[in-house]
């Protein structure tokens, strides 16, 4: 009996849609803006979540970072900047460490490019705003660096600050189209290095067909130092043997590094630890903002559709005045009645919830295959919740117009004309 009234209510409700098709298409949306709004925003941060979240993968899971100040979702005193640099010799003390596979300290040295200016050349070939990095020879096992022509250096290489290069994947693209580079020599602002390998394509966070590490030039730490005497900054890259070693790991290098720089037990840190999840915690701060923006802009929406809803609920009571008096003098109860007009309000939600979704899906496939490469993904749990508000929009503000008819005296609805 139940299911057949519910039935009955929503087939009310989808004839109330055909018959006043421009009434209940702007009652609806509201609604439909609501869901779109959350399904297409949701989408974009699941697939930026999504994007992240491998490359933070790509970066290891036992690795650690170290720098003499913070420089995720921090800004920098001047106590900071102050401090002593990490150097060559702090690396080959963490390299001691029991737990530790490897490490690496990088100079990097971006230069103030011009528009136009070259810093990469080949025989009539040149690339612009380059990044040139130098590295020890731990680069290659503490980074994750995949070879895609030749070879890293080695430490004999760095001793004697050889003229060799390694060339990211862009730069080598830019250079060389696609050709093998392999013992040919490129110049670099002032000099010729002999290139020695070429680098495959690295991961981003975010989309795009450019990506600043692909264009790069490695170079052995002695050789950089040759080009570049003037970058002290070092950045530090420990790699170890287990995950689950990694509070070990950190207490290890932070007792070490307050010893060779003579920390006093009172004073804090003068440097800073951290990891790959740190990238994934202040990801996590921004997406949270932008969630906050996404609820705010579709509760408006869903409000303003909610309000349609009962507007165009208490005109179906008003026009439907003498009906109701029929149905409650032949036996309809107020539980019959109230149950039929509140279905009647969450199936036009319902509806409007679905548009939302299915509009919502196409916004998403048009931003995936858009040339900015912006990453987007639906999500399950997005869409379940864009059309469970929806109906309990419905559900809500239903209500009083379900309860007006209800509680409508049989006698005088039957006189209404």
């Amino acid at each position: 009996m139940a299911q057949g009234q519910t039935r009955e209510s929503i087939r009310m409700a989808l004839d109330t849609l055909r018959n006043n098709k421009l009434r209940s298409g702007l009652t609806v949306l509201g609604i439909v803006i609501g869901v779109t709004t959350v399904i297409t925003i949701s989408s974009v941060i699941n697939g930026l979540n999504n994007r992240v979240q491998d490359f933070v993968n790509s970066l290891g899971t036992n690795t650690i970072w170290v720098f003499h100040m913070p420089v995720i979702g921090v800004r920098p005193t001047t106590e900071m900047l102050a401090r002593k640099k990490l150097n060559i010799d702090d690396v080959i003390a963490l390299r001691a460490l029991p737990h530790v596979v490897g490490a690496d300290g990088a100079h990097q040295h971006t230069g103030q490019f011009r528009v136009g200016a070259v810093s990469v050349k080949y025989q009539g070939h040149k690339v612009a705003g380059t990044l040139l990095t130098g590295a020890t020879a731990a680069v290659n096992v503490v980074s994750n660096l995949t070879l895609l022509q030749g070879r890293m250096w080695t430490d004999a290489e760095d001793q004697r600050a050889s003229h060799i290069c390694v060339l990211g994947y862009d730069t080598w693209q830019q250079l060389f189209d696609g050709q093998p580079a392999i013992g040919k020599e490129v110049s670099i602002e002032t000099g010729m290095y002999t290139v020695v390998g070429v680098l495959e394509k690295q991961k981003q966070p975010f989309g795009g067909s450019r990506n600043q590490a692909d264009n790069q030039v490695y170079f052995p730490l002695g050789t950089f130092h040759n080009l570049h005497p003037e970058d002290k900054d070092m950045w530090v890259s420990v790699k170890y043997d287990d995950p689950k070693n990694k509070g070990l790991v950190q207490e290890e290098i932070r007792e070490l590094l307050r010893i060779r720089r003579h920390v006093r037990v009172e004073n804090p840190d003068d440097f800073e630890i951290f990891g790959p999840d740190s990238l994934s915690k202040l990801w996590d701060q921004l997406t949270g903002g932008l969630v906050l923006f996404m609820i705010a802009v579709s509760s408006v929406g869903l409000m303003v559709g909610g309000v349609g809803v009962m507007n165009i609920m208490l005109v179906s009571v008003t026009e439907r005045t003498r009906e109701i008096g029929i149905r409650k003098a032949i036996g309809a109860t107020k539980h019959t009645l109230l149950t039929q007009f509140t279905t009647e309000a969450v199936t036009l939600c319902a509806v409007g919830g679905i548009i939302g979704i299915l509009i919502g899906a196409i916004l998403t496939w048009i931003i995936y295959f858009l040339p900015i490469g912006l990453p987007a993904s639906l999500s399950t749990l997005w869409v379940l919740t864009g059309f469970g508000v929806s109906c309990a929009i419905g559900l809500l503000f239903g209500i009083y117009p379900a309860w007006k008819a209800a509680n409508l005296d049989p006698i005088e609805a039957l006189r209404y004309e």
